[in-house]
């Protein structure tokens, strides 16, 4: 699931205050961009997403990640699936199992998307 960097508008000039000179993320960047970090707000998904990036060749099998997070697979599975419809990292089923890698170039979209949306901050 590629997504883009969201659009932004430009700030209205109507006169009755200064004019902004930076875009606005408009409706849709907002609601992608703060769906992406509501999967990155959870403790337990910074940590998965961490483990697997540091895992060997930068991929991970959920049975590899239950016991260091200490839930069950079905609960690290629900919150994979979080970080899969957010687009930061892929799944790839083998057999019965399943492996996350981390979306290339996900995190630098979401960065990416802060800095636009704050310019100069």
């Amino acid at each position: 699931m590629a997504t883009a960097t969201p659009a932004l508008l430009p700030l209205a000039s109507d006169g009755c205050c200064t004019a902004g000179g930076a875009p606005a993320l408009d409706d849709v960047g907002a609601h992608d961009l703060a769906r992406r970090l509501k999967a990155l707000a959870d403790p337990t998904r910074l940590r998965l997403l961490s483990m697997i990036a540091a895992h060997d060749g930068g991929e991970a099998c959920v049975c590899d990640l239950t016991e260091p997070v200490g839930l069950s697979q079905p609960t690290v599975s629900h919150h994979l699936k979080q970080l899969v419809d957010a687009g930061l990292v892929t799944r790839d089923k083998r057999g019965v199992w399943a492996y996350y890698a981390l979306r290339p170039g996900a995190l630098d979209e979401v960065t990416g998307a802060l800095a636009a949306a704050v310019p100069g901050r």
